[in-house]
């Protein structure tokens, strides 16, 4: 599935950068985009890297199925 972006994915992308630096774990770019695009659409996240987007899911809301 290929999800869309818009302007709401890239603010969202922006707060979860800033939240992220401000918590002293920057996150990488491609980590964080693709875990707002899953909150913007209220889609869970499927994954065999849970550990990546553990930080996402703890403080962000970002429901997380780590398939590993």
């Amino acid at each position: 599935m290929l999800l869309p972006f818009d302007e709401a994915v890239a603010v969202t992308w922006g707060h979860l950068q800033a939240r992220a630096q401000h918590r002293g774990r920057p996150r990488p770019t491609n980590d964080s985009w693709i875990a707002a695009c899953c909150l913007v659409d209220r889609l869970p996240l499927a994954t065999f890297n849970g550990k990546d987007f553990a930080d996402f899911a703890e403080y962000d809301g970002l429901r997380l199925f780590d398939v590993s």
